[in-house]
């Protein structure tokens, strides 16, 4: 169960901290996004939300941070805030300067932006991402070669499946398939993106899953 402080929304209002961190101590939520300051054209690295971050960093809260792309025509269409320059991963090396021991996954990938997440991942060896939404949202020859990328890097083992699909039950499949039929992905590459890497990073009890 999971919780943030902003409003994805754009109006600019974050929740107390204190609000924040008895949320995590008492009422039992266990990760802290989607956090989607880029909606409202703001950098994760900004200093006006760092108390969150270290807050979730004192408390190991695991936290998905939304890179990249927010729908077509976004900015122009209901959240003229909205910026995709915000959603570059080389935005978040200042925030992880600052708190090393911060546990964060790049929420999509960062899509499109594959040599800058690239650049993130290799000097930051604790970031990990998601493919929610990049992974039916665009023609399925972009997203095989953007996974396929990050993958070739070596970073298979930071990938986590994701869907980001709320109210769409048979994405789910069509989200699974993607990955079980990528025929660049070994079976023990599949599983991992599928289960192992994300049980790792959220520190899953993995015994009940097998």
């Amino acid at each position: 169960m999971g919780t943030s402080f902003d409003n994805a929304m754009g109006n600019g209002k974050f929740l107390p901290v204190e609000e924040l961190r008895a949320r995590f101590t008492k009422d039992g939520f266990q990760v802290m996004g989607e956090i989607g300051l880029q909606y409202q054209g703001i950098s994760p690295s900004d200093m006006s939300v760092d108390q969150y971050f270290a807050l979730a960093e004192q408390l190991d809260i695991p936290v998905g941070i939304h890179m990249g792309t927010g729908g077509s025509g976004r900015a122009n269409i209901a959240m003229p805030k909205f910026r995709g320059s915000m959603g570059n991963p080389l935005l978040l090396e200042e925030l992880l300067a600052r708190h090393p021991k911060l546990r964060l996954w790049i929420m999509h990938a960062g899509y499109p932006m594959i040599d800058n997440l690239l650049t993130l991942l290799q000097a930051n060896s604790h970031v990990y991402v998601d493919v929610a939404g990049l992974i039916w949202s665009y023609p399925l020859k972009e997203v095989n070669m953007y996974i396929r990328r990050i993958v070739e890097a070596g970073f298979e083992d930071r990938v986590m499946f994701g869907t980001d699909q709320m109210i769409w039950p048979k994405l789910m499949r069509t989200s699974i398939s993607v990955i079980d039929q990528a025929d660049y992905l070994t079976p023990q590459q599949k599983r991992d993106i599928l289960y192992n890497n994300a049980a790792r990073f959220l520190r899953l009890d993995t015994a009940q899953g097998k």
